[in-house]
């Protein structure tokens, strides 16, 4: 039982932290939510702190995963980046805004602890972006001039802005043509 109670905690966590904003809501919302008492949150997670690093190790956890898959079943580096794209559109298109994305336009009040997840998090993207757009240059998909790292962050910047974008808007289409306008840009002039 007190697995399935954590791991309920942590999806509540994850669905007021993705919607209100971590600093927005309190281990009575949760028990609230997941109809327990306030002291039982508390068994399961003694501060607020040890309930965000666990969430967002969490998130790591199956964004790691999810990124090699696309790297493996997607053989260019176009489609793994509409892929890739999916993965924020799927997001909004559930109610929620990306969750690194709600952590860090709350940086500030974070704990430390969060605030280095929440780099490693985007460190993780970036560098996963930067290995596809290496291959995309190996492969001649995209310019041999991209600076690889420049790119990443270029895109990262794009898919998580479309999405901050979309998220006030109410609209997950925005994210997707507007992250592969983006990738369009990165091609060899006359290829598609």
């Amino acid at each position: 039982m007190s697995i399935g109670t954590r791991d309920l905690l942590l999806k509540e966590a994850e669905t007021l932290a993705r919607t209100r904003g971590y600093a927005a809501f309190s281990y009575a919302d949760l028990a609230e939510r997941v109809g327990i008492r306030k002291a039982s949150v508390h068994h399961h997670f003694p501060t607020k702190e040890a309930l965000g690093v666990a969430l967002v190790d969490g998130y790591l956890a199956k964004f790691e995963p999810a990124l090699a898959a696309v790297r493996e079943d997607e053989t260019s580096a176009k489609a793994r980046l509409a892929t890739y794209s999916g993965f924020f559109v799927d997001s909004l298109s559930d109610g929620l805004m990306p969750l690194c994305a709600a952590l860090s336009a709350e940086a500030a009040a974070l704990p430390q602890s969060m605030q280095r997840q929440v780099s490693t998090f985007f460190e993780l993207h970036l560098d996963w972006l930067s290995g596809v757009v290496r291959d995309g240059i190996a492969d001649g998909e995209f310019r041999a001039d991209l600076d690889v790292r420049q790119t990443a962050t270029m895109l990262l910047s794009v898919v998580e802005g479309a999405s901050l974008v979309a998220w006030a808007l109410k609209d997950s289409t925005r994210i997707e043509p507007t992250f592969l306008q983006a990738v369009a840009s990165l091609a060899e002039t006359g290829t598609d």
